[in-house]
């Protein structure tokens, strides 16, 4: 009878513990061994613009520390100490602790109490696989190009293995996406994507994820993100549009209907927009008579310095603009950020591709278009 009143009572004790955790904060507490000079750590959070200092702590002489923190919804945060940050993900309730060497140089940590952490450190692990590939190919190229000169050869042998290594992050990042869709791990990880190259399934991953996540401001402006860009996405009716062309009669897209046509987003002062050109002008002669059309909308506002460019620039296809920069209501319904920016647009009114540029863009209209 004496061991179960012992064992009851142990229950009441666990229970009574457990009633008193602080549901209003969680609590990060550590050790971190070999700081030398580091005296203070500091937390940072990330938010929706910006990742800032939310607080800072003295590291006692045996290297421990501790914070409590109010976080209402799970979110991203970053300890930092001596110019090293470790990731961790913590809301309120947590009770978070961590250990690290600072002598490490792989700057290796341990952190338990968090499940959401373990898995951000999963896809950093990950993440630093492919940092630590293109890291070693940049000193290659390098030392290389210190020894012979010739950048121009380098440059043609390195860029597609830089290439390629990117495009397997990618597929890495994307199933480790798709394997934590439930977790803020997921999300992080999907946000470090080329949103240019996968914005189609970002979108679908905005889609999967609208009822995940709701106080979390960062993945709130993510699903708005993709929520104004999914009309005029790889897959979506490309939008209805009426522009001044450049002899002042309206131009349509429905002008189009039944063709292919590239609506090509530049401006006379846009740099890279003029160093493409070479190579568009070289395609569109290619591939016109198989049935590629462009449509140039300009961002510049005067119309002087648009149709100097068009001339110097020898591009013999349809012009037009809002002559309103960025604000042009073309502009805006297609939600143009930075040019140069195309839309690839086929005979059903449907975009097929969207900022295909330099190499790319051949290979692209090398598969649209039959072989003469």
């Amino acid at each position: 009878m004496k061991n179960s009143v012992v064992k009851y009572s142990s229950l009441l004790f666990l229970s009574a513990l457990v009633a008193c955790k602080d549901k209003s904060a969680f609590t990060l507490s550590g050790t971190i061994s070999h700081p030398d000079k580091v005296k203070k750590v500091y937390l940072l959070q990330a938010d929706s613009t910006q990742i800032s200092v939310v607080d800072s702590t003295s590291l006692s002489e045996d290297g421990q520390f501790k914070f409590q923190h109010q976080a209402p919804y799970a979110n991203l945060f970053k300890l930092r100490a001596g110019g090293v940050t470790f990731d961790l993900i913590a809301k309120n309730g947590d009770d978070v602790t961590f250990k690290t060497d600072l002598q490490d140089q792989k700057h290796e940590y341990v952190i338990t109490g968090s499940d959401e952490s373990d898995k951000i450190k999963q896809f950093n692990a990950l993440s630093n696989v492919y940092i630590d590939k293109n890291a070693k190919l940049a000193e290659e190229y390098e030392a290389k190009a210190q020894q012979n000169g010739n950048k121009d050869s380098l440059i043609n042998y390195y860029q597609p293995i830089f290439k390629k290594n990117m495009n397997d992050y990618g597929t890495a990042v994307w199933k480790f996406v798709n394997d934590n869709k439930n977790s803020l791990a997921g999300f992080y990880a999907a946000l470090s994507l080329d949103q240019n190259q996968y914005e189609s399934q970002l979108v679908q991953y905005a889609d999967d994820i609208k009822g995940e996540f709701k106080d979390n401001l960062s993945v709130q402006k993510f699903k708005q993100q993709m929520a104004a860009v999914k009309p005029v996405s790889v897959g979506q009716k490309a939008p209805e549009f009426t522009v001044g062309g450049v002899d002042g009669k309206p131009v349509k897209l429905s002008d189009y209907k039944g063709k292919y046509v590239m609506i090509d987003f530049w401006a006379s002062w846009c740099m890279p927009c003029r160093q493409e050109n070479p190579n568009v002008v070289k395609l569109y002669n290619q591939y016109k008579d198989k049935g590629l059309n462009i449509l140039g909308i300009s961002l510049d506002e005067k119309k002087a310095n648009w149709q100097q460019a068009i001339t110097a620039d020898k591009l013999t296809w349809q012009h037009a603009s809002d002559l309103k920069n960025f604000e042009g209501p073309t502009e805006r319904l297609y939600h143009i950020e930075a040019i140069p920016s195309n839309f690839i647009i086929d005979p059903q009114g449907k975009i097929i591709a969207k900022n295909v540029t330099g190499a790319d863009l051949e290979s692209f209209l090398k598969k649209t278009f039959p072989k003469s």
